[in-house]
């Protein structure tokens, strides 16, 4: 595979851009090489800057859940740019999509759009600050909730891949107020709460973590964390900036009926726009300014362009269930596929799948939190990595990354990575 122009502009990149990158997982550290720079994308594929074609599984990190450059959003956003890029005032569509969040979203009473999943998470540790009068919070080991402070405790993804969980620039001060708690272990919870008694404002969570690798919650987890925030007071936060529109129209929330009281989206809503969206409760949004006290702005928040992207999008899966229904069975086909090349190869390792989400873990322990999928073998994993990629399969370069699938994957395209896997398998094992 020729590369040659992905390595000149990474080398070209390293002279302006920290690391030569805008987001560290693109770095390819953890996998070995240099990373490969995109020009275009449609469908199922996208194509590097060197005219390579991969079929491609992270989706721009999740939105592309109808594939690369469909024609539905493209037409929205042609269209919105007629009328101008960014007002700084109130449009009418900003209601509009508020209107269907809410519609679809168990949890959401009121909404407040914003640019990104970190803003999301953000703002709404602060509102649930503000509402409660207290300072602490609890977040999950491996949990990702972007780069706020109060979030780059051992976090999973990116902070893992660079070796780095707790980023210089964070203060004592900041870390102090969160604790931290194994997913998926109630009784941890339990002990961190009694504790700090009457100090916790929030529970923050992805329900269905995608950055240390997918992992599923177990029976009972969701509801017992409901149960605990219900007596003590406590604001339950889903982070459901990956799951929210993607394994339901309701997000995780709606497919394992556990109603948090705040829920933080992005990625989907702007149809591969930067946009992030923080709701909940009434009685606690409106707490935010300008209803409330608790202040958070921005002024590309609710841009037409992303509002029109995240509209045709949320629209389109309003009214085709049948969208989810073919995302679970490109999930199923795809994974039993990859379990059946691993049973034929003799190999035992781990693959964690929910609807469209799946990973495949190296190592042969049950993956149900931070601490078991860092029995990977993340070596194996770069190799793997590797060997898909110059077969055409690009997947996220980091063993720590969920996958994601869209409806443009085929039942070919679906037996082509099945394949590639296989192939590459059997010469890591060779």
């Amino acid at each position: 595979m020729q590369i040659s122009k992905s390595k000149s502009l990474f080398e070209r990149a390293k002279n302006f851009i920290p690391g030569g990158v805008n987001s560290p997982v693109r770095a390819f550290r953890a996998v070995g090489g240099d990373p490969i720079f995109i020009q275009k994308a449609s469908g199922a594929y996208i194509y590097d800057e060197d005219d390579n074609a991969y079929i491609e599984l992270i989706n721009s990190w999740g939105p592309m859940i109808l594939g690369h450059n469909h024609p539905l959003i493209k037409e929205a956003v042609i269209k919105a740019m007629e009328n101008g890029t960014s007002f700084g005032a109130p449009t009418a569509r900003e209601i509009e999509i508020a209107e269907l969040i809410i519609s679809m979203v168990p949890s959401v009473e009121r909404v407040r759009m914003v640019n990104s999943g970190t803003e999301a998470t953000m703002s709404a540790i602060r509102v649930a600050r503000g509402y409660t009068g207290k300072d602490k919070i609890i977040k999950m080991e491996g949990h990702y909730h972007g780069h706020g402070d109060s979030f780059l405790i051992s976090a999973g993804s990116g902070a893992i891949t660079m070796g780095n969980p707790d980023s210089p620039g964070v203060t004592k001060g900041t870390a102090k107020d969160t604790l931290l708690a194994p997913y998926n272990d109630l009784t941890s919870i339990e002990a961190l709460v009694a504790a700090n008694k009457g100090e916790i404002a929030a529970i923050i969570l992805e329900p269905v973590p995608g950055n240390m690798g997918l992992a599923i919650p177990k029976e009972g987890y969701l509801q017992g964390l409901r149960d605990i925030c219900n007596k003590e007071g406590i604001v339950l936060i889903f982070d459901e900036v990956m799951t929210g529109f993607r394994l339901a129209k309701g997000g995780a929330q709606e497919l394992f009926g556990v109603t948090p009281d705040m829920t933080t989206l992005g990625k989907i809503i702007g149809g591969g726009m930067p946009v992030g969206a923080y709701g909940g409760k009434k009685e606690i949004m409106d707490c935010v300014s300008p209803a409330g006290p608790v202040y958070q702005a921005g002024t590309l928040s609710g841009n037409p362009i992303a509002m029109a992207a995240g509209l045709a999008m949320l629209r389109h899966l309003d009214a085709h269930p049948e969208v989810y229904t073919r995302l679970n069975e490109i999930g199923r086909k795809l994974t039993h596929g990859i379990k059946d090349s691993l049973k034929e190869l003799g190999l035992s390792y781990t693959v964690n799948h929910l609807g469209s989400m799946y990973s495949l873990f190296f190592t042969t322990h049950e993956v149900f939190d931070f601490a078991t999928a860092k029995h990977s073998d993340t070596v194996l994993f770069g190799k793997y990595f590797q060997g898909m990629l110059k077969r055409g399969i690009y997947l996220a370069p980091s063993q720590f990354e969920s996958l994601f699938l869209s409806t443009a994957l085929t039942d070919e395209l679906i037996q082509k990575i099945v394949d590639a896997h296989h192939d590459t398998m059997k010469e890591l094992i060779a």
